[in-house]
């Protein structure tokens, strides 16, 4: 487990240098799974995460520190509505966030929890289908597509996918329910 991360962070640091088109996106693969790597400002992450999204079959596992990107829980809501089974954790900002995705999925009836055993809940991570983890310094927000200098990561890797499932687990154990306003 340590040398797949020791070689997707090297990796990281290639492609940051190397960027294989105009968006900075790139894709190779470690250690026998498939990675697309993304940079922002303006390095399509967003789409990135909404095709994912847009893919899942079956289940989409959610965590975020900020979320407030529309275009994103837009795509988890129609997820939702096409039978995937989402839960989604979020950081206890997020409660009062004037602009947080909180309520949006909340009211369009998928289970939203919010860790409050943590400081921060800084965790930004989608897990879908048990095969696909996205994750990275990527918050969910349109700050983070626009104007911040942010990366995300899309891993093909079941292994991987279930080390991420089973710390959302954890998370999920001491999380509380989120109603909505």
């Amino acid at each position: 487990m340590r040398r797949l991360l020791f070689a997707m962070f090297l990796l990281l640091a290639v492609l940051g240098c190397q960027s294989k088109n105009n968006s900075g996106s790139a894709t190779t693969t470690v250690a026998g799974s498939d990675v697309a790597v993304y940079f922002s400002p303006s390095g399509g992450c967003t789409d990135a995460i909404v095709k994912a999204l847009d893919g899942a079959k079956s289940t989409v596992l959610v965590q975020a520190y900020s979320f407030t990107s529309a275009p994103i829980a837009k795509a988890i809501v129609e997820a939702h509505k096409r039978g995937v089974k989402v839960q989604v954790i979020l950081d206890k900002s997020q409660r009062t966030e004037k602009y947080s995705s909180a309520d949006f999925l909340a009211h369009a009836g998928m289970p939203v929890q919010i860790d409050e055993k943590h400081q921060i809940a800084h965790n930004k991570i989608m897990i879908i289908d048990g095969q696909t983890v996205i994750t990275g310094s990527f918050n969910f927000t349109k700050a983070a597509e626009e104007h911040n200098a942010e990366n995300l990561l899309i891993i093909q890797s079941k292994d991987l996918a279930e080390k991420y499932a089973a710390n959302w687990q954890v998370h999920a154990e001491h999380s509380v329910e989120y109603a909505g306003r």
